[in-house]
C-alpha cells in the first residue's frame, strides 16, 4: 500500500512491542516509509523486553522498524526515546545517546505554536489507576487473551480478504469500569503536566489514543501498535493530530491554535 508523503515537525509512536507477537510492525514500517518528519519520539515500551524473557518472537519485520529508526537518526532526524515499563531496562541508560538516539527519562517538547508538552511514558500513573497488585496480574491475564482474541479475529479477517479491525478495542470499550480507569489515568497525567508548570501531557501505556483538552491542559496519548495503530503528529503550524494508520490512513482528532480539540470530521 502507497500513500502520498506526508510531512510533519514532530511524531509520537508508543508501544510499539517488538518482540511481541501483537506488534504491527507491518503497518508500522509503511507509516514510516511515508513520512517525514524532523523528529521521532519513541514514548515507551518500544521492545517489549518482558515478552522476550518469556519467549523469543522477533521476525524480520522487527528488525527492519530497528534498522528504520537508526537510518533515520544517522541521516538527521532528531530520535528521542522515552523507555517505558516493558523496556524500563532501557533506563539504565538515561543521558546517554546510542546510534544517534537520545534516550530521556521525560522531555518537554515545544511545538510551532509555542506550547510546552511533556512527553513521558505513563507507567508512573499505575497507583493512582489500579486498585491493587492481584487486580493487576488479573487484567494482564485477561489482555492477555484479550490479545488472543484480536489475533484469530483478524487471522480470519485477512484470510476473507479484510482489512484490519481491532476486536480488542471494542471488547474493551464495553467493559464495565474500563472507562473509569482510563479517566482516572487522565486524570494522574493531567496533574502531572500542571506540577510541571506546562501546557499539556504526551504519554501511551493504556493503549487508548486520545486527544482532549481539559482542566486546562492538552492530554495526548499516541495509542499503541498491537491494537489500535495510531501516532500522534504535530503539523508545520502547531496543529496536532491524531492518526490511525493500517491499510487506510485516518485523522481522528485535531487540535488547533485555538486550544480547542474537535473531531477530525469537523477540521476546517
Amino acid at each position: 500500500m502507497k500513500h502520498k508523503k506526508m510531512q510533519y515537525q514532530a511524531i509520537w509512536l508508543s508501544d510499539i512491542h517488538l518482540g511481541s507477537k501483537d506488534c504491527k510492525a507491518h503497518f508500522l514500517l509503511d507509516l514510516l516509509d511515508q513520512v517525514e518528519t524532523q523528529t521521532i519520539y519513541l514514548v515507551g515500551d518500544i521492545i517489549d523486553i518482558w515478552a522476550l524473557e518469556k519467549k523469543v518472537h522477533w521476525p524480520a519485520s522487527h528488525n527492519q522498524v530497528i534498522d528504520t529508526l537508526i537510518d533515520k537518526a544517522h541521516k538527521g532526524t532528531r530520535v528521542v526515546y522515552v523507555p517505558g515499563n516493558h523496556d524500563e531496562k532501557v533506563r539504565n541508560y538515561i543521558g546517554m545517546t546510542f546510534a544517534d538516539i537520545e534516550i530521556h527519562r521525560d522531555i518537554i517538547h515545544t511545538t510551532q505554536s509555542g506550547q510546552q508538552l511533556i512527553v513521558t511514558h505513563g507507567d508512573e500513573f499505575d497507583g493512582q489507576v489500579c486498585l491493587g497488585e492481584w487486580q493487576s496480574k488479573l487484567g494482564d491475564v485477561l489482555y492477555d487473551f484479550l490479545l488472543f482474541l484480536n489475533r484469530c479475529c483478524n487471522g480470519f479477517r485477512k484470510h476473507m480478504g479484510w482489512g484490519y479491525w481491532s476486536l480488542a478495542g471494542y471488547i474493551k470499550s464495553k467493559v464495565k469500569g474500563a472507562g473509569e480507569a482510563i479517566e482516572r489515568y487522565k486524570d494522574a497525567a493531567i496533574a502531572h503536566a500542571k506540577s510541571k508548570n506546562v501546557d499539556g501531557i504526551v504519554c501511551g501505556h493504556i493503549h487508548q489514543p486520545d486527544m482532549e483538552y481539559k482542566n486546562g491542559i492538552l492530554y495526548c496519548n499516541d495509542g499503541d501498535w498491537i491494537e489500535n495503530c495510531t501516532m500522534l503528529a504535530e503539523h508545520s503550524d502547531g496543529r496536532l493530530e491524531l492518526i490511525y494508520w493500517t491499510e487506510t490512513v485516518q485523522s481522528l482528532t485535531q487540535f488547533d491554535s485555538a486550544r480547542s480539540a474537535r473531531p477530525a470530521n469537523q477540521a476546517a
